[in-house]
């Protein structure tokens, strides 16, 4: 029994409205052609490698480089979760990936230069900063370098943010202003204060359990051997693996 990734009519029909419109000759066969990427993404393996099945390694390769600069998986993913908003009560929070030496090398400027890749106690390594929704799937991406902090990532994304009553999130969030910020929003922030506080920080332990939907949804991702480590110098690229994983494990 053959162990290749197909993906079903059914989940074709759903992702056709987001595919960019073909300009000249017909595209070659989308279905094997996103197929044979999901199947590069989740394995971990080279282009070069990849099954004949799904054709010539250069097209699945160059499609993924396209779609990826013009963002199409990742509009995909977030337009799959509007479909169906789940947004009572959201999380955010983030974790570092690995990067390995053929993304970090070859001229890496000091701090990660573009590629979003920084020193951390670790290694090297870039952080996805998510927002997940009341059932722990995956809402709103970001990366950023590995060792910038979650206030930079909540900066970022919060404009993003849907209309919801409650964000669970660690003490790594607790901030005034960003406490002031969801308040503005209507959203009720459940975080624990910092062991710094003067002043003890209420908060509803109950609901906070529910923060490890979004740890488990790390767990999941990372699943993907190209996610769990990053190979990809663009980051755009990188994102794109991480938007697909979130979209075929979640949203298909």
């Amino acid at each position: 029994m053959s162990n290749l990734y197909w993906l079903t009519e059914v989940q074709m029909a759903r992702l056709r409205p987001y595919f960019p419109k073909s300009q000249g000759r017909p595209r070659v066969d989308d279905r094997r052609i996103l197929s044979g990427i999901i199947f590069i993404n989740r394995n971990g393996l080279r282009w070069c490698d990849a099954p004949a099945a799904y054709g010539p390694p250069k097209t699945l390769y160059n499609r993924w480089k396209r779609w990826s600069d013009m963002g199409v998986f990742a509009r995909i993913m977030t337009g799959l979760a509007a479909e169906a908003p789940d947004n009572k009560t959201i999380s955010i929070d983030a974790t570092y990936l690995k990067a390995h030496r053929t993304a970090s090398s070859l001229g890496l400027k000091k701090g990660g230069g573009g590629r979003l890749i920084g020193q951390t106690n670790g290694g090297m390594n870039t952080k996805l900063h998510a927002v997940t929704d009341t059932s722990g799937r995956p809402i709103r991406l970001f990366i950023t370098a590995g060792q910038v902090s979650d206030y930079t990532g909540a900066m970022a994304l919060l404009s993003s943010f849907p209309n919801a009553e409650w964000l669970l999130a660690d003490r790594g969030y607790d901030a005034d202003w960003f406490r002031e910020a969801l308040s503005e929003r209507g959203t009720r922030p459940c975080i624990p204060g910092r062991k710094s506080r003067k002043k003890v920080v209420r908060y509803d332990k109950r609901r906070y359990k529910r923060r490890n939907r979004i740890e488990r949804m790390f767990g999941r991702i990372k699943d993907w051997r190209r996610v769990a480590t990053r190979y990809d110098r663009c980051p755009k690229v990188f994102l794109s693996a991480i938007a697909l994983a979130a979209t075929v494990i979640f949203w298909l």
